[in-house]
């Protein structure tokens, strides 16, 4: 017979915990999965242009790698970022609804995936950076920072390139970071932020994850990460602290917006109305006696080149005005003929030559936009451009001269070489150092983004303005059919913007506190800016335009050995040696 016993079995005092603690446990997964992706949602839109938190560059992938660290399931982790992705690319891109539902709702997920195949190798990488030295874990955050650079390297040229809002982009108005783009391209500002949000992330692991006595030491990826962030303030103490006193006149630049709907622009029945509206807007800037005036993309409804009737007309308008006039339009190569081609354009018009005979062809095409790709397998499509045949890119950077601004010495005009760069051209980085290597002093950017009504659209192509003029050193000007349009120094500072007052209709340039502008950028008129130029820049070719995507290659390099060093499973040493590294962490 057993003996008696009073042994009984035990229950948590309070039932409920066990319940909450039951179900955290068993849907763990979920609850992570759900986290990750609203958290990743709010911050990957919240960080783009015209967002005002730019800081959350610095965040917002910290959550999905964190949750790498505990190997979660690779269908689950992979489908909650996908979507994440999807999402914010989509609301981001949200303006191309105004000319594609489709295209929106197939850029959106493309793009989305694209940039998630990074956080596939966050996925790999995390789970095997624990238990290894510290010195295998910084390698591997410099490495995983460059399979980023990487991918948004390939976004410039996979499917005709499309490299729109780079992480980079995100810090456009906070010149402290910006600067390292004068020597790796903004490339390296990427590879910087994401350095610091995989930082982030194995800081948080060590303190929530790791034993009581890890959680007190040092965490060698997070001082990695703050000692890059901490080179880029230091280099924009060498190059922007006191730059005023290094800034010389340039010219006063007269930026007209005529801003014609899309609706109207290739209206023949529109003609007469649009051309009033130009001479209306170009004489009334002409009265500021301005050094150059400036219309932006495809401005006139005829082709200024092949259309005799245009081009006397532009000439008039010009001579009126007394002021030269660089200008986008249509052209119309060898008008006329068996070979005639049509391309998008930059002309000069002065007062007294008329129509320079140089001129500047766009390089980089829109796909289904100024042409259709496989012509011969898609020649049932149309072109969005309701203009002609499909456009001919041109094959160079083809610089525009014009006399204008002060040589220094007896006051008279200087010759300025004019770098052109037409609507999305300015988002692809060889562009733009192309025309500086062949000698551009000045990037003009003449756009039309009326195709994408008055959203976000146009503040986020002005964000890869202002990382031009950092990667070369150069002014950039901008003219858009109704904004963004001003100027922006060799620093990445923004010097002028054009708004209009919503109660007074009076028109400003001043950017305001931190970028804020005084009224809206979308409206019809001009003003005048006075450009001025950084001495320390004329002439003078940056690192980045002279090496070109280096850093690409540097990242490439990061990311090889950051997968050769953590492909086999890692065998700790002796315990001596052990304690010996420890020291450190």
């Amino acid at each position: 017979m057993k003996p008696f016993t009073t042994d009984m079995p035990s229950f948590p005092k309070d039932p409920d915990a066990l319940v909450d603690v039951s179900f955290i446990a068993r849907h763990a997964q979920s609850l992570s999965a759900a986290a990750v992706l609203i958290s990743t949602v709010l911050a990957s839109v919240l960080m783009m242009p015209p967002s005002r938190y730019p800081e959350l560059a610095y965040l917002f992938a910290a959550p999905a790698v964190y949750w790498a660290y505990s190997s979660p399931n690779w269908r689950v982790f992979s489908w909650t970022i996908f979507c994440a992705q999807a999402f914010a690319w989509t609301f981001t891109l949200g303006w191309l609804k105004n000319v594609t539902w489709i295209g929106l709702l197939l850029l959106g997920p493309f793009i989305g995936a694209w940039t998630g195949s990074w956080f596939m190798a966050v996925r790999w990488t995390m789970p095997r950076m624990l238990g290894r030295p510290w010195a295998h874990r910084v390698v591997a955050v410099l490495g995983l920072a460059g399979v980023w650079v990487v991918l948004e390297w390939s976004r410039t040229w996979v499917l005709s390139g499309f490299p729109w809002l780079t992480l980079s982009a995100t810090q456009w108005q906070r010149l402290s970071v910006l600067q390292p783009a004068a020597y790796t391209g903004a490339w390296g500002v990427s590879f910087v932020l994401i350095a610091v949000n995989v930082a982030f992330a194995a800081y948080a692991h060590k303190l929530i994850k790791g034993s009581a006595d890890t959680a007190r030491t040092r965490c060698p990826e997070f001082i990695a990460a703050m000692i890059l962030l901490l080179g880029c303030l230091l280099l924009t103490v060498r190059e922007t602290f006191n730059r005023g006193r290094f800034h010389v006149p340039w010219a006063k630049v007269g930026i007209i917006q005529p801003a014609i709907p899309q609706s109207l622009k290739w209206n023949n029945e529109a003609t007469y109305g649009i051309l009033k509206t130009l001479e209306t807007e170009t004489l009334n800037a002409a009265l500021a006696r301005p050094d150059l005036l400036l219309w932006p993309e495809a401005t006139t409804p005829l082709a200024v080149l092949g259309d005799p009737n245009m081009k006397t007309w532009t000439e008039s308008l010009v001579r009126k005005g007394c002021v030269p006039l660089l200008l986008g339009s249509i052209g119309r190569e060898a008008f006329d003929t068996a070979v005639e081609n049509w391309v998008n354009g930059v002309f000069l018009v002065t007062p007294d030559t008329g129509l320079d005979p140089r001129y500047y062809s766009k390089r980089h095409l829109v796909p289904f936009g100024e042409y259709v790709p496989v012509r011969p397998l898609l020649g049932w499509l149309e072109k969005v451009v309701p203009v002609g045949d499909d456009f001919t890119n041109g094959h160079d950077a083809a610089l525009i001269e014009v006399k204008l601004g002060q040589n220094g010495i007896n006051g008279s005009p200087s010759t300025t070489r004019i770098g052109p760069l037409i609507c999305y051209e300015d988002i692809f980085p060889s562009l733009a150092r192309e025309s500086v290597l062949a000698g551009a002093d000045v990037l003009v950017v003449n756009t039309n983004n009326g195709w994408f009504g008055e959203g976000a659209a146009a503040y986020q192509h002005a964000a890869h303005s202002v990382l031009r003029a950092v990667e070369t050193r150069r002014p950039v000007i901008r003219a858009g059919n109704s904004g963004w349009s001003g100027w922006i120094d060799e620093c990445g500072a923004i010097r002028a913007v054009l708004t209009k007052n919503h109660e007074t209709g009076d028109v400003s340039t001043s950017p305001g506190e931190k970028g804020d502008e005084p009224g809206t950028v979308y409206f019809r008129g001009s003003a005048t800016v006075p450009v001025t130029r950084d001495s320390r820049f004329i002439g003078v070719q940056t690192l980045y335009v002279r090496w070109g995507d280096w850093f690409v290659g540097l990242s490439m390099a990061l990311a090889l050995v950051t997968w050769m060093l953590l492909r086999r499973p890692y065998v700790p040493a002796p315990k001596a040696e052990r304690l010996r590294a420890s020291k450190f962490e």
